[in-house]
Parts: structure tokens; sequence; C-alpha cells
């Protein structure tokens, strides 16, 4: 058995290099070749499974982190670059591996080993067996710790919930005295530990306007359809009346993607008798579409608030070097880019997050971090 967390970009051009080997495929997925098939072809060209692990690394484009199970044991391997997270666990008689730590301490496993980049390690109830070292260079996702990653993982050492109260610490030091809210309130789940990071050092008092109910999707971007999307995001914040009225509220958001949820979430707060609300998303701006995991369901960049109103800004196609320029948080175009956000979103002001304040947030070397939907930086 094989199970991967994988995006490969040049799906159809190995689907055709294997079916040019006379090599076959049993099943579809979602119309097009099964990504988890396709990486098992390539694995049994090799003539173990080191080299047959190396294959797939050699040949895909994005990424791709898999196990396998063998009649004697489990195989580990991480991306080439770290971009996804595996780790090992240990107790007494038994090993196991898991994308996240959360998986371990209620089943009484301890963290043995976080696989790195490239490294292939088999796994047995007895021990660990290294089948292949680590490569030195990472690209681990930085977009875990923001949004995707569960608040009790850690990643390269580095706590989600920590590292998110640091995040809104330092929005809160960017904004020293420049807004003056009644209550500070976390986008559920993931904005909430941004928030009490920013009340804590801004002193202004944490709050929650609004509930979360989720009892069908735990994320609201799960549903294939956007229509789907979109009601299950209007439906799942239940507001807090008495938090809301005549007060003004500073939201703490993971991130704004298209803007569409955050839009509706501000309106109704409008509608439930708030005089402001102000948006801190605890990222930068997002300006490229991510090539390398599928953490967002945007099908292109245009659907990027950010990547419309720079279209709209600048009339028609944008170079890279006027895109770097809209990355730079001390530019006119990002600050034009900022202001324009914020009037068609409804927001009494915006403050991005930003990239250098970002990294210091996760404190492990910047180059050994993926920030390539921020600044386009492979």
């Amino acid at each position: 058995a094989i199970c991967t967390v994988a995006k490969i970009l040049n799906k159809d051009e190995l689907t055709q290099h294997l079916l040019d080997k006379n090599m076959h495929f049993a099943e579809m997925s979602s119309g097009s070749t099964n990504p988890t098939e396709l990486v098992a072809l390539l694995i049994i060209q090799g003539k173990n499974f080191r080299e047959g692990i190396e294959n797939v690394f050699h040949h895909i484009k994005g990424s791709c982190t898999m196990m396998i199970l063998t009649e004697d044991g489990i195989i580990c391997a991480r991306d080439s670059w770290g971009r996804t997270p595996l780790i090992i666990g240990k107790k007494e008689g038994a090993y196991a591996a898991s994308s996240e730590t959360t998986s371990f301490p209620n089943l009484d496993f301890e963290t043995a080993h976080e696989v790195g980049p490239g490294e292939i390690v088999k796994i047995t109830a007895e021990g660990m067996e290294q089948i292949r070292p680590a490569n030195k260079k990472m690209q681990v996702c930085s977009f875990l710790w923001v949004y995707y990653g569960y608040p009790t993982s850690a990643y390269e050492g580095v706590n989600v919930e920590e590292m998110r109260y640091h995040c809104g610490d330092m929005l809160a030091r960017r904004d020293r005295g420049e807004v003056n809210p009644d209550i500070v309130a976390g986008v559920p789940d993931s904005g909430i530990a941004h928030a009490i990071g920013y009340a804590n050092q801004s002193g202004v008092p944490f709050a929650r306007p609004f509930i979360k109910y989720t009892p069908t999707w735990p994320r609201s971007f799960m549903p294939t359809q956007q229509s789907q999307r979109n009601l299950i995001a209007r439906m799942k914040l239940i507001p807090v009346q008495a938090l809301i009225e005549d007060k003004k509220l500073l939201l703490i958001d993971d991130s704004i993607v298209r803007g569409t949820q955050l839009r509706e979430t501000t309106e109704f707060l409008y509608r439930s008798g708030a005089k402001e609300v102000h948006i801190r998303p605890a990222c930068p701006p997002l300006l490229y579409g991510c090539k390398y995991l599928n953490f967002s369901r945007s099908k292109s960049e245009m659907d990027l608030i950010t990547r419309r109103v720079i279209q709209e800004q600048e009339g028609g196609e944008v170079s890279a070097e006027v895109l770097k320029e809209y990355s730079d948080p001390c530019s006119d175009r990002y600050a034009n880019m900022i202001e324009e956000i914020r009037r068609i979103q409804n927001f009494t002001s915006l403050r991005y997050h930003r990239l250098d304040d970002l990294l210091e947030s996760i404190g492990i070397d910047p180059s050994q971090v993926c920030t390539y939907c921020f600044d386009g930086r492979e």
C-alpha cells in the first residue's frame, strides 16, 4: 500500500511517459490520472525502494511526501525539499509515522525523529533504519504555521500555537497607537491564537464576537463547489450580539485569498451594529498561486484578490519586476494595493503581517522556509 501528500504539476507528461513504456493505470481520480498510482509506477521502475523513490523525486515537478507499507515495515519518504512534514513517533515495542506530531501524545507515542527533506526511513516495531540521508537544503511551507497546521503540532521544532501567538504580538507592535479598538478577536479557528498574541501585547481585551458552528466540515474550503463553500462559510459563524453592537472590533484572520468570506463576515458585523471593523491578516498578501501544495483550491492566480486589484491598477499584464514592488511593504504600489483592497472589502483599516515579521515569528533559518506565495521566491 502507498499513500502520498503530493502536487504533481507535470502529471500529464509523466502519464504519457509511463504509457510509452507500456505501463498501465488501473483507475482515475477527478477525471485524470490517479496521482498516487502515478507515484507507485515511478517507484517500481527502481531496483529497490531507495532508487524507486529517488526516481519520483527526480521526475516530478511539485512535491511528494509518501509512506509505503511493505511486508516487513513502513517506508517513510519526505518530499525532496521538505515542503510538507513527516514525523516518526515511538513507544515501547512500537513505532509510528504521521504528518502531524498531534497524532502521538494521546496514543502514548513520543516524537522520535522528524524526517528531513529527501530522507527515506524504514520503521518496524523494533526501530528505525535510514535508507537515504536528508538533503541539506529545505523549503518547508510557511503556511503550515499560519493556517494549515493543527495548534498542538510542531514543525521543525516550532509549535503552531506559539508561532501564531508571536505573529499577533508582532502585528500589535506594528499597530501601536494607530487604532483604538474595543476588543480583539480571531476569526475561528486559526485566527484565535494570533488574536490572543495581539491582545496581550496591545492591552486591548480579547473576546469572541462570533462562535464557529461546523457540524459537517471542519474546513469551509473542503466542498468542491465554490457556491457550497460560500454557503458553509456564511452559516458557520454565529454572532454574539452583546459583543458586537456599538463596538470597534479588530479581527485577525489567517489570510485573505479571494476575499469573499471575510467581506461577508465584515458585512454581518456591521449589520449586527459594529462601529468599526479593522482587519489584520496574519500573513503577507498572497500574490502567487502555490506550485507545490494543494492547501488552497484557487484555480488560478486571478482568484486572488491581490492579483485582481493589481491587474486593475496596472491595466493589463504585469511583469515580474512590478510584482516584486507589490510584495514590498515599503513601496507605493504595495500601499495602493492595500488601500484598494480595504476599500473593496469595506474594512475600517487593513494591515497585513510583513514577511520579515512572519519569518521572525517562525524563528528558523529563513533560507529553509518557502515563501513563494508571498514573494515568488523559488
